[in-house]
């Protein structure tokens, strides 16, 4: 079996993500994720015959998604506020709100110490921020996710 481990904290082997914008030299790298869900959810036409006692199905197109929850980075979240790279200077939230059509890259994790784990990547938007804090989580949380622009990439 070759499982994929995603090496919390092992420097070139952990699960990344990172988030440019066209033109951008430098990606925004998202830190503090504490969990991903890849989503590639394939809708189904369903239909009925008189001749037939059962249904029939054909798959259609997909809806993709990448849904993640982390804990906020004061400077990730709201940008660094200038330079020419618009995903770090806009941050997730300013991403968001400008409706900026970004790139992502999401690297796995490898199945041993190396690095030749798949990166899945594609084009989409950041969308559903919700910050929260409360006494029992007492930084604050959000979920965040991508709605993916046609289909995902595998490398």
């Amino acid at each position: 079996m070759a499982y994929i481990y995603p090496a919390p904290g092992v420097a070139n082997v952990e699960l990344t993500l990172e988030i440019e914008v066209s033109g951008d030299t430098n990606a925004l790298a998202i830190p503090a994720l504490q969990d991903i869900t890849i989503n590639n959810a394939n809708d189904v036409f369903t239909w009925t015959q008189l001749d037939s006692g059962s249904k029939f199905n054909i798959p259609t197109t997909a809806s993709n998604s990448i849904d993640m929850n982390l804990v906020v980075d004061q400077t990730v979240f709201f940008g660094s506020g200038s330079g020419a790279d618009v995903a770090v200077n806009k941050g997730l939230f300013g991403l968001s709100k400008d409706k900026k059509l970004i790139s992502f890259s999401l690297y796995m994790g490898d199945t041993n110490s190396g690095s030749a784990g798949k990166t899945i990547s594609g084009t989409g938007y950041v969308v559903g921020l919700a910050p929260t804090v409360s006494a029992d989580s007492p930084v604050w949380v959000t979920p965040v996710s991508i709605t993916v622009v046609g289909d995902y990439t595998v490398a």
